[in-house]
Formats: structure tokens, sequence, C-alpha cells
């Protein structure tokens, strides 16, 4: 192996820099050149690059998004733009291409696999949604984000004796509400893969006020529902002021936690190793508390549940 490619894609996730970081000074390090394409799968398919050497990445592993920048690109997901990204590796002369992102990015590299690119993703997405791995990068940096806002939101609940509907990223998976929830003692968690009851809410809302309870936060996945909706709601139907706060973007972006960082760098080192032994048409990430390899395929298609042991926990302390 001689010269690979790498492109960061999709939805950017703190870490993303760390792992740019770990791909290139990996490969300088077995004397592989690396090239960055710019905003993801379209710098693929424009040939727009940057090389990537050990002085080049130097002082971004601390930093939030992503150096090569990221976008979806339209003309990737048709079969014309793939075979001209094919075309593109081709011309470059690269021996195989690094994927950092989450579903959507993997099932892009799973695609440009299937026109004879050696292909290697590692697992980063704040939803931390990508099957068979335990956590994805960017995913603890959000929730410690989340963390910080709720502790701040539950002071001016508890001064003001209100309800907080906290709505967090999660379309398709409640991860980040689950364990934001846990570990800021929320009273009540949505989540779009645990089944609830407006009413049954409404009904434990109003018995928690009838007990003297003043203040209440419910921390909402999106993929739950809408903060907005639910705060008008409660207010209409129990004594009490509510408000929502949607987080939003905010926790997408910052420098990335301790975990996120050594995830980010152990995982991209793992990548460009899998490519020069010859892998393809997989994943790397972390599992019970080691770096492997998942199939893309399957990381894609199969769903990511919530942990178990984690919603059993939440039954538990959440009363």
């Amino acid at each position: 192996m001689k010269r690979i490619g790498l492109l960061t894609s999709g939805g950017d996730a703190s870490g993303m820099n760390a792992a740019i970081r770990a791909v290139a000074r990996t490969a300088a390090s077995m004397g592989v050149e690396a090239v960055g394409f710019e905003r993801g799968y379209d710098g693929l398919v424009s040939n727009t690059w940057i090389e990537l050497n050990a002085r080049s990445v130097s002082g971004i592993l601390e930093l939030g998004g992503t150096m090569l920048k990221s976008a979806r690109s339209e003309l990737f997901r048709t079969e014309e733009g793939r075979k001209q990204a094919a075309l593109v590796v081709q011309e470059n002369r690269l021996d195989g291409m690094v994927i950092i992102g989450g579903n959507g990015s993997q099932t892009g590299g799973y695609l440009l696999g299937q026109l004879g690119v050696p292909v290697v993703g590692v697992a980063s997405t704040i939803d931390n949604d990508l099957y068979g791995f335990d956590y994805t990068i960017g995913f603890d940096t959000a929730v410690n984000i989340a963390i910080d806002a709720i502790d701040r939101i539950r002071d001016v609940a508890e001064s003001h004796d209100r309800v907080f509907v906290v709505e967090v990223m999660g379309r398709d998976n409640g991860s980040i509400a689950l364990e934001a929830a846990l570990a800021t003692g929320a009273d009540i968690v949505l989540t779009p893969e645990l089944p609830f009851s407006i009413p049954e809410l409404i009904t434990r809302l109003h018995d928690d006020v009838m007990a003297h309870k003043k203040h209440h936060i419910i921390v909402m996945a999106e993929g739950a529902g809408h903060a907005e909706e639910l705060s008008h709601y409660i207010s209409a139907n129990l004594p009490v002021e509510c408000r929502a706060t949607v987080l939003g973007y905010v926790q997408r972006g910052g420098s990335p936690t301790r975990f996120d960082r050594i995830l980010a760098s152990t995982s991209g080192e793992a990548a460009v190793v899998a490519l020069n032994e010859g892998h393809s048409g997989v994943v790397a990430g972390t599992r019970d508390g080691h770096i492997v390899l998942q199939e893309t395929l399957e990381a894609v298609t199969r769903r990511n549940l919530l942990k178990p042991e984690l919603v059993e926990l939440l039954k538990r302390v959440s009363i």
C-alpha cells in the first residue's frame, strides 16, 4: 500500500479531527501517502483534495468539526456519481479509502466498495446508531454537552417551580436522551424506542404536583416528538408553567472529550492498518473495550438498540 484517500461525510462530530490526524500519522509512520478529499463525497467526485502528512494535521486533535469539511452529496447518490468517484480513486493511484462518518457515510463507502475500491470506515456519529459498536466518535461529547445544559436548566426549573422539556438530538436512536437523562437525574425520558403515552405522562406529572413536587425535567429525543408541542400541552392540562428548550446543533460542536479523542485516535489507526492488511467493507470502532472491525453492510442495515442495562436502570431510578 503506497497511497490512500480519506474523507469525512454526513453530520460532523467532535473527534473527527482526531480521527483524521490518526489516519494521516499512521499512514506516514508506514511510509504511505495520504490525501484528504474536501466536503465529503462531493470532493471525491470533483477530485478536490489536499495532501495530509504528520505536520499538516498538527494541532487539530482538540478541535471540533472537521478540517476536511463535510457535506451531503446528491451527485454521489447517483450511479453516475459513484462511478466518477471510483474513477477519481483510480486516477489518483489510491490503494484504498478511509471513510469517517455515520450510517449514510458508511452506506456510501459500501457502495463505493462494490465498484472495486477497497474501503474501511471509521464509526463517527453523535447518534451512536451504527450496529455492532458500543460507542461511536462524537457521542460522548454530545452527551456531555447535553448534561451540562440540563444541569443549568435544572437550576432555573428549581428557582421558578417550572417543568422543562429539553429536546436533544436523536431521530431514530434515543441514546443521547437516555444517557443524558440518567446522568442528570431527569424525571422523565422520551425516546423513539421506548413506548410512552401522553395521557400517562400527564397523570404522572399531576400526581407529582399534588405531592408538592414543583419542578420537573423531561428529556426528549427529537425522534420522539417536539418539545414545543409537548410543553404547550402540559401547560394547557396542568397547573404548572412549562418551558421547552431545544439544544439542537450545539451538541455537535465543541472540543471533544478525552473519550472521543482516544476513540477517534485508536479507530483511525485501526482503519489504516486494516486497509494495509487487505481488509475492505468493514468499519472500525469499539466494542467491549476493544477496537473491532464490523462488516459495513451489517453496521448500516441492522439497528443499534438502546443498551438494555441502562433501560432497566432508568426504570429503577426514575420513580
